[in-house]
């Protein structure tokens, strides 16, 4: 067992045990929005980027793109995860990509 988890399940003990000096730390993740085909679209522009490019930054094939874009389909997951970040901030990806 590595040692982080074993530290965090003595805390939680010691927690239960009534240890007060323990520090309980929370975090909530902020709810994913719905993507719109427009959206989508808008979200691309703003980088700005071909649906080929747009692709490639997300790790998905072009008619992934095309499909969301045309409504088809939806994103999931850890793709909706990246649009949520492109969609405040189209240079989240920069760091990573060759422009």
């Amino acid at each position: 067992m590595s040692k982080a988890l074993e530290k965090s399940l003595h805390e939680l003990e010691a927690y239960l045990d009534g240890d007060k000096n323990i520090k309980i730390e929370t975090h909530c993740f902020i709810n994913m929005p719905e993507f719109t085909p427009e959206r989508i679209k808008n979200i691309r522009s703003s980088i700005p980027a071909t649906q080929f490019v747009f692709a490639a930054m997300l790790n998905v094939s072009p008619r992934t793109v095309s499909s969301w874009e045309s409504g088809k389909s939806n994103p999931t997951g850890s793709a909706k995860r990246l649009l949520q970040l492109l969609d405040e901030d189209p240079k989240a990806l920069h760091s990573v990509i060759d422009f």
